[in-house]
């Protein structure tokens, strides 16, 4: 026993040595952040993470974790010193690490390896890991999650899919994660940051509907099989572990699926979020897990995804509006600003309105899944909100730019395609 303590500790140490010696945290000027982090991750970590090794090597179980509400008053609009010291950390590397290689990862299609060794020097999953599985998160940070989401994107949309992927998964099983999952796979995310996972919901049917879902699983002994095909898995040649939606006995569920040979991939390239390498996978009768339980919720783990999509809309029509305005202010036509022009002065004085908007109904949906209450109508409002307003923000944004809105050259059109994928996807990251 002692030496798997010292062996966790041993790790601990490593991971704080390696993460505070990462050159990226003071090219980025994060360190405040990242020393900040450590310190609360360090009071449960080395002990727990221990505990947890020792659980997988035996194979017995630990009590289920299940993260409290929150007990702030609803829709408080006020942030926390550590969310706003969040959003400066996520904007900071938004605007100096994502957005210079967002060009480049959309045209080629392909998301820089270069990344996750920055998600890795942020501790990005470590913040949606509990206290007691060595992680940060003490309550549900529903609010905290948006706001990430969120201020990431406002470097770039696909990019910031990808880089959620795991996260969102974490925070999935973190949520709704039975034991037997919860110990498997929550120590296995805090022992190796290079684990990598994605979702697989979306189907290739037309007006797709996450409750009607042609995915197909059968129990079988102590598992499940699925069979099926799921279209725009982000990252799917890549991930190591996938949670998929499929039917069982007519009622949607969730599975947790490790990769093995009877899933097979074919790239599925896409108008928009080609930096996430989304792929088609087939499932031929693979072996699968339930996620959760007796407390899983289909329709509010359906919600909580569809809230992180509109917090990347938001995000990125953040970007739009700024990038838009800038453009307007130095380019001149018949010797004035075209800011001048009402008709251009209208546009982004909509988008202004609009994006607040669409934050309005996030924040407000978040903020009551965060106490623990209903929210399902104020988040199927938001996703109808920002599925509409992030396309005409998009289609705007290119108007205001005219000929050059339609070149490669500014980067409304990558935001344009990007946005669109807001009325298309259903879930598929989680707060």
């Amino acid at each position: 026993m002692n030496n798997m303590v010292n062996k966790a500790q041993g790790f601990g140490l490593s991971m704080l040595t390696k993460i505070a010696g990462s050159e990226i945290l003071d090219q980025l000027k994060l360190r405040k952040f990242i020393e900040k982090f450590l310190y609360q991750s360090s009071k449960a970590g080395f002990k727990t993470l221990s505990q947890t090794q020792k659980i997988l090597k035996s194979g017995q179980n630990i009590q289920k974790q299940r993260l409290p509400p929150q007990s702030k008053a609803l829709f408080d609009l006020n942030l926390s010193a550590e969310q706003q010291l969040t959003c400066d950390a996520m904007q900071k590397f938004a605007q100096e690490v994502l957005y210079p290689l967002a060009h480049a990862a959309d045209q080629h299609e392909i998301f820089p390896h270069e990344l996750w060794q920055y998600s890795t020097d942020l501790g990005l999953n470590f913040y949606a890991l509990p206290e007691a599985l060595g992680g940060v998160a003490s309550e549900q940070n529903i609010v905290s999650n948006i706001l990430i989401a969120q201020h990431l994107a406002r470097g770039d949309f696909s990019l910031t899919a990808g880089l959620l992927s795991s996260f969102s998964v974490i925070n999935a099983i973190t949520r709704w994660g039975s034991e037997q999952i919860q110990a498997k796979y929550l120590g296995a995310f805090a022992e190796n940051p290079e684990l990598k996972a994605s979702f697989a919901v979306q189907e290739e049917t037309a007006a797709f509907n996450p409750y009607q879902l042609k995915t197909q699983a059968i129990a079988h002994q102590a598992h499940y099989l699925i069979s099926g095909e799921k279209t725009l898995v982000m990252l799917g040649e890549n991930a190591d572990l996938y949670l998929v939606s499929a039917d069982l006995d007519g009622t949607p569920e969730v599975f947790v699926v490790q990769r093995d040979h009877s899933i097979t991939a074919k790239k599925s390239p896409a108008m928009g979020l080609k930096a996430t390498e989304s792929v088609t996978l087939q499932f031929k009768n693979t072996p699968a897990q339930r996620l959760g339980d007796d407390d899983f919720d289909y329709h509010t783990f359906v919600d909580l995804g569809n809230l992180m999509w509109g917090a990347m809309a938001v995000g990125t029509c953040e970007a739009m509006k700024k990038y838009c305005i800038q453009y307007a202010n130095e380019r001149t036509a018949f010797g004035e600003p075209i800011s001048h022009r009402q008709s251009v002065a209208f546009m982004i004085a909509d988008m202004v309105i609009e994006i607040d908007a669409m934050q309005m109904l996030i924040f407000n949906a978040a903020s009551l899944a965060e106490s623990g209450q209903p929210f399902h109508r104020e988040a199927y409002l938001a996703r109808l909100l920002c599925a509409e307003k992030s396309m005409k923000i998009g289609t705007d944004g290119v108007q205001i730019l005219g000929g050059h809105g339609f070149t490669k050259e500014h980067p409304v059109e990558r935001w344009y395609r990007d946005l669109r994928a807001t009325a298309i996807v259903h879930s598929g990251l989680h707060a």
